[in-house]
């Protein structure tokens, strides 16, 4: 409250000396005069749980975020220009703090996340002064109509704004014995009869390939482990190079070794039909 109260005029100096001049004396003072009104802002967002210091601090660096982007020569106050980068900052921190889930990052997200209960009991009120009562869905619809959003944005708001985080540590009961809700989550690993088909399922191709790479010579043999068995398979041009044949006389190689483990992976069509059924 001791913080001096700046004129149109001191408060355009002191705002052309930063901008022009990068003068930080004047951009503290500047920071210093309005952070009454970033203090004032922050107790309007207690409500929503958040500690005061933490968004006093939000407010401040909204404060000194507007303070670096205000532009004097716009002829608008600078009190006026720093309120939208003071209340950004302020929703931007509770939205990233109310649940350990993303609440949302879109303007419209934002907008319900900060207005939707408002609305919400505003539409209640006038549907019971008419005598009437609106379901889920009607009151959603409304909701989505007079905040100007998508309803899917309206039905996954009120499903995040329904209750806070739980851990899943937390007991189903208050039993002594009671599991844990994380007891209750499917285990997505694999189960042990998965395993052990992936297994055999991994050792018959294995062996297929074995079998099929026996019928070429050293070279096709080596044009094809280059080419399909590494992570980074090697270019036609690389391997022409490395063993002194044209790019097009590689591709002919690696075609005519295909076409031999084709007619071996064929003498074992049964086995492998079996196996593909």
């Amino acid at each position: 409250m001791k913080a001096e109260l700046l004129d149109a005029e001191t408060e355009m100096r002191l705002a052309y000396a930063w901008r022009d001049e990068r003068d930080v004396q004047a951009l503290h003072r500047l920071i210093n005069a309005y952070m009454r009104l970033a203090i004032s802002m922050a107790a309007r967002f207690k409500r929503y749980g958040a500690p005061m210091n933490d968004l006093i601090q939000e407010a401040g660096l909204g404060l000194m975020k507007a303070a670096d982007k205000f532009d004097p020569d716009r002829g608008v106050r600078f009190s006026t220009y720093a309120v939208w980068w003071i209340k950004a900052s302020i929703q931007d921190y509770v939205m990233r703090n109310w649940s350990m889930v993303r609440t949302g990052s879109t303007s419209s997200q934002k907008s319900l996340f900060f207005n939707m209960r408002r609305v919400q009991a505003q539409l209640e009120r006038e549907a019971a002064s008419r005598g009437e009562k609106l379901d889920r869905h009607q009151l959603h619809q409304k909701i989505s109509s007079e905040i100007g959003v998508p309803l899917r944005d309206v039905e996954m708001m009120e499903g995040r704004l329904s209750g806070s985080d739980f851990s899943l540590n937390a007991v189903q009961s208050a039993d002594e014995d009671g599991r844990e809700w994380i007891d209750a989550l499917e285990d997505d690993r694999a189960q042990a009869a998965e395993l052990v088909e992936n297994s055999h399922d991994t050792r018959c191709l294995r062996q297929w390939l074995v079998t099929a790479m026996q019928a070429l010579n050293e070279r096709e043999r080596y044009i094809v482990q280059e080419r399909k068995l590494l992570d980074q398979a090697r270019t036609l041009e690389s391997l022409g190079t490395e063993l002194g044949l044209s790019k097009e006389r590689v591709r002919q190689l690696e075609a005519a070794a295909f076409q031999k483990m084709r007619k071996s992976l064929e003498g074992q069509s049964r086995e492998v039909q079996n196996f593909l059924a």
